[in-house]
């Protein structure tokens, strides 16, 4: 598949570029500027605004498959929802699918059902809630869009690991351990972004952990 991913150079973006490589697939590496090292060789990069509506339509064209990987620097959190709308409208442009990497706020939090991880401090500490709030609206943007889409969000705890391999997935609820830890690699998001690429499973919102 040729796949474009939006936001390459960052955390999950670039691991996401390496599984692609790693799979046989033709990632597209979508920057703002220059080429991080993070960027296997010989992966196609491409330059351009997310927010280029006309500029991400004509990356996007051939494509099989987009991944937005965005993430707003502090301060900015509020364009999170615009710039997904930004996206998707490329993308429906052409008739192709998108996986949006959004965050954990918009699950339910598994030991008080009802109740948004959003509004759950032991998740969502005060310094935090605002780019937990805006990946809250980008998945109201992404539900009131035609276009093709599917939101993964991840566990409360991403950070650079190792890659096992191995995860959990799960619907609308916040997945944790036997130890209660909600938490997985990017590597290992990268991995579940590569499986639900490969073999959809017709959802529109899922999130995936670690037992």
């Amino acid at each position: 598949m040729k796949i474009a991913v939006v936001g390459a150079a960052g955390m999950v973006g670039s691991r996401v570029v390496a599984e692609a490589a790693r799979r046989g697939h033709a990632p597209v590496a979508v920057i703002r500027n220059g080429r991080p090292g993070a960027i296997p060789p010989g992966v196609a990069t491409v330059h351009g605004d997310a927010n280029d509506r006309v500029r991400m339509r004509e990356t996007f064209a051939g494509a099989d498959a987009v991944v937005v990987a965005t993430r707003p620097v502090a301060g900015q959190e509020h364009g999170v929802a615009a710039t997904t709308r930004a996206l998707l409208d490329a993308a429906a442009g052409i008739g192709v699918r998108v996986l949006v990497v959004g965050g954990a706020a918009p699950l339910w939090n598994p030991a008080e059902p009802g109740r948004l991880v959003l509004d759950s401090p032991e998740y969502v500490p005060v310094p935090i809630r605002a780019v937990a709030a805006a990946s809250v609206a980008q998945l109201a943007a992404c539900r009131d869009h035609p276009a093709d889409w599917v939101y993964l969000s991840p566990p409360a705890v991403l950070e650079p690991g190792s890659r096992t391999g191995t995860y959990r997935r799960g619907t609308t609820t916040l997945l944790t351990d036997a130890a209660g830890h909600s938490r997985i690699s990017a590597e290992d998001l990268a991995v579940a972004i590569l499986d639900e690429l490969e073999n959809s499973l017709d959802v529109r919102h899922f999130t995936v952990g670690y037992r």
